[in-house]
């Protein structure tokens, strides 16, 4: 039962990976503390949970790769248009005003979401049940959670190769170590932070997206990852690759445990690690001084 336990542990820490991911990138490269975050994640969640339900009797593989797709344009779209109209101004302003706009941009899309899909929750469990499940030690495990292990690990793979192995990395690295320097070697700041942050939406679209066919859409489904999110980035230190995997894992697996065993300690247990790698580490485990 305990590898059971791991194994959910591993599934949750899959599409938190990628929310945290994509929450370090914007903070480590642009300074922001952008709280709208766990709004993009919502986006992906109900532009998947549609686009499934339009494509039920399709291929499971077919609709999740198209819901997936959909999810991350669409987040990274209103991204953009989030980070160049309303952001754009309080980059030179004090940390409360840019908590004030993100707050206010993070209501703004919710509202925006029960126009356009309604307040009713959606479900999208086709692709979970079409791949149905294996027999692990003896239980049944259902392969969706593995397959979303997977498209995690090629994701992470991806985001490696790009900020250590491309020039656009090693540019978006250097902003992250040293602004002021980074500017003054010539490299273009405001289109890289513009980048920075489409790319982050766009990973919290496909977190909202792989997490759907198991949990369903509802509004206010941002605001429990968002938390979780800042907890990683907490633990694994800003703009760390490694770190925000480490904390992932550790989140993932601590919460999965607990939930199994005692419920009540989830989040009291998961704030007291968070505190304690700051009273010990505050860069975070694997952050830079």
């Amino acid at each position: 039962m305990g590898l059971i336990y791991a194994l959910n542990g591993l599934y949750f820490a899959a599409f938190l990976f990628l929310t945290s991911l994509g929450l370090s990138i914007i903070l480590g490269v642009m300074g922001i503390l952008n709280l709208a975050h766990g709004s993009l994640y919502a986006i992906g969640g109900f532009v998947a949970a549609y686009f499934i339900g339009m494509m039920t009797g399709s291929p499971a593989v077919l609709m999740l790769v198209t819901a997936a797709a959909a999810a991350m344009v669409l987040a990274g779209a209103v991204g953009l248009v989030m980070e160049t109209t309303l952001l754009k101004p309080m980059y030179k302003r004090p940390l409360e005003y840019q908590l004030l706009i993100t707050f206010g941009i993070l209501m703004l899309i919710e509202d925006l979401i029960k126009l356009v899909f309604g307040g009713e929750s959606r479900y999208a469990s086709a692709p979970f049940d079409a791949m149905g499940s294996i027999e692990i030690t003896g239980h049944t495990y259902p392969v969706y959670f593995l397959f979303v292990m997977g498209i995690t690990a090629l994701a992470g793979l991806f985001i490696w190769w790009l900020m250590a192995k491309t020039k656009l990395g090693i540019m978006l690295r250097a902003i992250e170590m040293d602004r002021d320097m980074a500017q003054a070697m010539g490299i273009p700041m405001r289109r890289l932070t513009v980048v920075a942050f489409v790319l982050g939406a766009a990973l919290a679209g496909l977190g909202g997206a792989l997490v759907v066919p198991t949990t369903p859409a509802v509004l206010g489904m941002g605001m429990d990852v968002l938390i979780m999110a800042f907890i990683v980035v907490v633990i694994g230190g800003l703009g760390s690759l490694k770190g925000t995997l480490v904390g992932s894992l550790l989140v993932g697996l601590t919460r999965s445990f607990t939930v199994a065993f005692y419920a009540e300690l989830e989040m009291p247990l998961l704030f007291m690690i968070a505190v304690l790698i700051l009273v010990v580490k505050p860069e975070g485990l694997f952050g830079q001084k």
